[in-house]
């Protein structure tokens, strides 16, 4: 016995406390000296196969070790983990192979009962292992995992025993599964597979290949539990769509793949750890009884099932109440419900209980009226399985078993100290008091029989809250005189409201006879009996697609089209074809004249292929480019061995098989180009062919989007917004445009977009870019104005060779240019806007804006103001006074270099086509004027036009900078005959060589609205 001190102060476990006894819990002794004093013990695990084996793991938080012992605790050998133990699974048949879970989700195996340990894989899903079954499996030494690939995604793998090497690594399923998916019960093994956003549920029978399962058509799982596989049937509990607190049940035929309803609106709830507890309880001792809780018209009502779901019905309430006093209850108003929560506390009884070697005892909490409340809860009894009841106790008590089922000990379910528990040796009708200590007891728990022939019970509690620990064993032996024989037992036939033929069989069992105080040795005197039926329309449920009308008959259903033939028929050969029942596969009945509900034999016919399924082994319709996709073909109907399949895959190669069988392991491709791709897969025969199509985007990962804009704009006017992508080819994308801080984005398909901004200030252009499950954003400031001036800028060479092309870096740039603009030139900070722009080489734009607060005044005063400020800039850049430091050693000088191409008006009403004209006229005046200056240079004293040669391009003309009178309000024109209005591409052409005209006062500028 291992016992551990909190403290609640550190807010963890302090000190343990190791125990033996060898007499049954009369004395103890404590082993703490020989696991070490000091060692903090966390759990104790006895082997499942030999009780002498026995393995205690340390605190992990003080140290990671684990003790073994080979004689039942006597002795201990202690040793180091390399790893923190989490779980431990045994191996249900081999002592010795344990399976360990560590913290750090990796799993390890020891044949040596923990001596030893060795790496089985990594990144396994917490309780998703599991151990092989001998006679059931290929290997005994098998280990099945679910492994987690990335988020939202793993899959099912096999593994040897101590060499899970890629090379001997199985993968029964090629596709991934939906995390915390995998169950391996018995023959069967479950998975769920997300196709087209939905989550299918595929079974695999005997280790074969995985199919889905077939539900009613219709219902919309959002979660399924495996209740249980025994009786190779599954019993599963899937909540529909519309349901949140109740689950429907579900039974399967012999492969679990044809599912039909059992029961409807099942109670379910959440246990302490999150686990879904649903409400059936299943009789022990005897097959196919089961309780359940349902709800009906919003009341919780306990119904019965002696056929293993086929027919329900409620509890009939007990005649009489504890006192003798009549019980006035009618059905369907009235009747008995029971509370099912099974105790996962292994030292309490639970809410019901029931054992195999007393069959048809069960005991359960529960109430008399129209429904399941928790007020006024009392115990009842039944002896024949569920037809008769009676009260026992008017108040919640734990029962449990003593003298193998012959005897039944109570004690009261309080929070308030007690001394006294209650005996029975007639199946609860009569009880006796003893008192089994001396002062009040807090109890905390029962530790039950520890061995086959002994009546000895252990209540362990505390005389106060701030007591320590106290074991009161309790030997019944003196009670019991004697040793049963078969005069002490009586039959007992097991029926339901008098029916004896219960699934094809009358059974008979013996149990003792009441106040036989006798001792009932294990398994002594409980044999069954049993006698086969002749059938009948009791002994066969619906087949799958048919359901149960009024009468008791069996119909399709509105959606349901009979199939002709199962899935592996041979034309030539015989089938069953269903006439719309099945047997029970737990019923033993005999008779088989009922030829209505039996299956008749009949001719395969031959069948086109029908239903085929064609979906990725992700269950996605993306796909990385140049990684393997791997296609699942699934055939639902049409002979597999017979019927050819092609997958064209919609890049121009297709591959052909000549059955399924041959695609059980998927098909790969790989895909060398990004794009959308129809993909087929056509399943043909000689009678026919089915072809489904998918629609697969392969994307290539995307790293950047990068949001391109005017860093001013002019209000009421449209401005284009680009995003650019890296790399430039991703596959198909979607861009989300928000502007400021508006909630609901704008959708395009295309990297642009065309806004206008109608109010003065500062706004932010927020993009993102979607590809598959990648998202990338990036976001910018856009000033808007009525009108501003813009010049376009060139730095030294040298800049280039430590441009970085990186935004911070820009944003670096332009900031030592703003600040070294304002410093040679006075201009408020306010009033300048330098933006680096990206690419090589190196160009920046830079804004001059009107003042934050504009003077009253006319439009051409505000102008006068922008163009003083412009000559100002302009002169600073000519006489090379704007330069900054990029590191030490390194001067980056800053020029003007041309005109940006936006019209040079304001953002008045006025007209403007005489000034369009005006300026076209100019333009092309001052251009044949440049032509001939430099055409005749040499010959015009006093200006100087300079050149620069580039290897295969033409000369670039280093134009003088131009500046361009605007209309005034009253539509006078200014011009300046001493200026040439030349425009010349530098990010075009290459790097031009910026030198400057002595003679000639130079700009560049640009008015904008």
């Amino acid at each position: 016995m291992l016992t551990k001190y909190y403290d609640f102060n550190s807010g963890r476990v302090t000190e343990s406390s190791l125990w033996r006894s060898t007499d049954y819990g009369t004395t103890y002794e404590k082993l703490n000296e020989k696991v070490g004093p000091k060692t903090i013990l966390s759990y104790l695990y006895v082997s499942p196969n030999n009780k002498r084996k026995i393995m205690l793991l340390t605190d992990p938080e003080v140290e990671s070790s684990l003790l073994i012992s080979l004689d039942e605790g006597a002795s201990y050998q202690k040793h180091s983990l390399a790893f923190d133990i989490l779980s431990l699974l045994f191996h249900p048949e081999q002592e010795d192979w344990i399976l360990a879970y560590s913290h750090d989700q990796k799993l390890y195996v020891s044949v040596e009962f923990g001596k030893r340990w060795q790496l089985v894989h990594d990144n396994v899903v917490p309780n998703r292992f599991y151990w092989s079954r001998l006679g059931l499996d290929k290997e005994q030494g098998m280990i099945y995992l679910e492994i987690a690939v990335s988020d939202g995604r793993s899959q099912y793998i096999t593994c040897k025993l101590q060499n899970c090497s890629d090379a001997n690594k199985g993968k029964p399923f090629p596709g991934f599964i939906i995390p915390n998916s995998l169950v391996v019960q018995d023959e069967y093994v479950f998975i769920q597979v997300p196709i087209g956003g939905q989550s299918i549920h595929y079974v695999s029978y005997k280790r074969n290949s995985f199919y889905p399962m077939k539900l009613p058509k219709y219902t919309l799982p959002k979660d399924l539990q495996i209740i249980s596989t025994d009786d190779n049937q599954v019993v599963a509990a899937i909540q529909d769509s519309h349901q949140n607190d109740s689950y429907n049940l579900y039974m399967s035929e012999s492969k679990g793949l044809f599912l039909n309803l059992m029961l409807e609106n099942v109670v379910s709830s959440r246990g302490p750890e999150g686990n879904i507890m649903i409400d059936l309880y299943e009789v022990a001792g005897i097959k196919g009884v089961f309780l359940s809780n349902k709800v009906v018209e919003n009341q919780v009502k306990t119904y019965i099932t002696y056929n293993k779901g086929r027919d329900w019905r409620l509890l009939q309430a007990p005649g009489t109440d504890l006192h003798g006093n009549k019980v006035d209850c009618e059905q369907p108003y009235c009747s008995l419900h029971l509370h099912l929560h099974v105790s996962e506390n292994p030292y309490a009884s639970g809410n019901i209980v029931s054992k195999d070697s007393a069959p048809g005892i069960i005991i359960a909490s529960g109430v008399v009226g129209p429904e399941l409340t928790s007020a006024n809860v009392s115990i009842f009894i039944t002896s024949d399985a569920g037809n008769t009841w009676r009260e026992v106790f008017e108040e919640e008590y734990s029962v449990f078993f003593l003298n193998q089922g012959g005897s039944l000990v109570a004690i009261r379910h309080t929070p308030l100290p007690i001394r006294h528990i209650w005996l029975s040796f007639d199946e609860g009708r009569n009880w006796d008091k003893y008192s089994f200590t001396s002062s009040p007891l807090y109890v905390d728990g029962v530790l039950g029989e520890p061995g086959e022939d002994i009546l000895i019970m252990t209540i362990f509690g505390h005389f106060s809250h701030r007591s320590e620990w106290q074991l009161v064993k309790i030997d019944f032996q003196s009670v019991f005189n004697r040793r049963c024989t078969s005069e002490d037992y009586l039959t007992w036939q097991l029926h339901n409201e008098d029916e004896v033929c219960i699934m094809g069989m009358k059974r008979i069992f013996q149990k003792l006879k009441s106040n036989a105080r006798c001792v009932k040795a294990r398994d002594q005197y409980v044999s069954q009996m049993s006698d086969s039926c002749p059938c009948t329309e009791a002994d066969f449920e619906c087949d799958y697609g048919f359901e149960r009308q009024d009468d008791g008959s069996c119909t399709p259903a509105f959606w349901f089209v009979p199939s002709a033939a199962s899935r592996e028929c041979i034309t030539g050969d015989t089938f069953l074809n269903t006439t719309g029942y099945r047997r029970a596969l737990s019923n033993n009945c005999t008779d088989r004249t009922l030829l209505k509900f039996s299956p008749r034999r009949q001719k395969c016919p031959s069948r086109a292929p029908r239903d085929l399924q064609l979906l990725t082994s992700e269950g996605t319709l993306v796909a990385a480019l140049g990684k393997n996709v791997t296609f699942l073909v699934f055939l639902e109907e049409g002979l597999s061995s017979a019927t050819s399949i092609t997958v064209d895959f919609g890049d121009g190669t297709a591959i052909s098989y000549v059955n399924t069988s041959s695609i059980d392991d998927g098909v790969k491709h790989i895909y060398n180009k990004v794009g959308i791709y129809q993909v087929s897969a056509t399943a043909s025969n000689t009678l026919g062919f089915d072809r489904v199509i998918l629609y697969l985007h392969i994307t290539c990962p995307l790293e950047q989007v990068l949001l391109s804009a005017p860093s001013v704009v002019l209000r009421n006017k449209a401005v284009n917004l680009t995003a650019q992508l890296r790399p430039g080819s991703v596959g198909t994308v979607t861009y989300y445009w928000w502007i400021d801080n508006k909630t609901e984005p704008v959708v395009t398909l295309e990297g642009g977009l065309s806004f206008t901004f109608s109010k003065q200030g500062s706004h932010t252009v927020t993009v993102q870019a979607s590809v598959g499950n990648t998202v990338h954003q990036d976001q910018m400031s856009v000033a808007v104005y009525d009108y501003f001036r813009s010049h376009v800028l060139a730095f030294s060479s040298n800049l280039d060779e430590l441009n970085p092309g990186v935004s911070e870096w820009r944003e670096d740039v332009s900031r030592a240019v703003k600040s070294s603009a304002v410093q040679v030139t006075g201009i408020r900070e306010d009033q300048l806007l330098v933006t680096v722009l990206p690419g090589l080489p190196t160009t920046a734009k830079i804004f001059i804006m009107p003042e934050t607060r504009s003077r009253e005044g006319a439009v051409d005063g505000k102008w006068a103001n922008l163009d003083q400020l412009s000559q100002v800039l302009l002169s600073a850049l000519n006489q090379d006074l704007v330069q900054f430091m990029l590191r030490p050693g390194v001067q980056v000088n800053v020029y003007a270099t041309r005109l940006s191409p936006a019209p040079l008006v304001d953002g008045t009403p006025s007209g403007h086509s005489g000034t369009a004209a005006i300026m076209l006229v100019s333009l092309v005046l001052m251009g044949l004027a440049v032509f001939v200056i430099y055409k005749f240079k040499r010959k015009i004293p006093g200006i100087n036009t300079y050149t620069v040669e580039q290897p295969d391009k033409e000369q670039e003309v280093i134009p003088t900078v131009t500046s361009i009178a605007v209309q005034n309000l009253e539509g006078d024109i200014a011009t300046s005959p001493d200026h040439a209005d030349v425009q010349l591409d530098s990010q075009s052409r290459g790097m031009p060589l910026f030198l400057k005209a002595p003679v000639i006062p130079q700009e560049s500028t640009a008015y904008y609205f």
